[in-house]
């Protein structure tokens, strides 16, 4: 990985999924704007606030996937994220381990 590139593979939301009270919304549903989650598995050496293994959010509309060994990756600059959510992160009693 080059300068501030980081290196995703996105959590799989194909398919159906369940809401927060329990009702199935199938996957021809037309959702609004949403971000995403998704797994780092590299960095560049000019990024600073996320390391291999964090959770991040992004906009999954903002991005360049490429395949590495079949297997689906998300390619951004570190500025295109919008939170980083890790254990190292949580520090104190009140920390909720995100770092907006």
């Amino acid at each position: 990985m080059l300068h501030d590139r980081v290196l995703v593979r996105q959590e799989s939301g194909e398919g159906e999924r369940r809401s927060g009270g329990g009702i199935l919304i199938p996957a021809t549903a037309a959702v609004g704007k949403r971000l995403a989650w998704a797994e780092v598995v590299a960095v560049g050496q000019n990024v600073r606030t996320v390391e291999v293994g964090d959770r991040v959010l992004f906009d999954p509309e903002d991005r360049a996937e490429v395949e590495v060994r079949g297997v689906a990756y998300v390619l951004m600059r570190e500025r295109d994220l919008h939170a980083v959510a890790a254990e190292r992160l949580q520090g104190t009693d009140d920390s909720t381990g995100l770092y907006l």
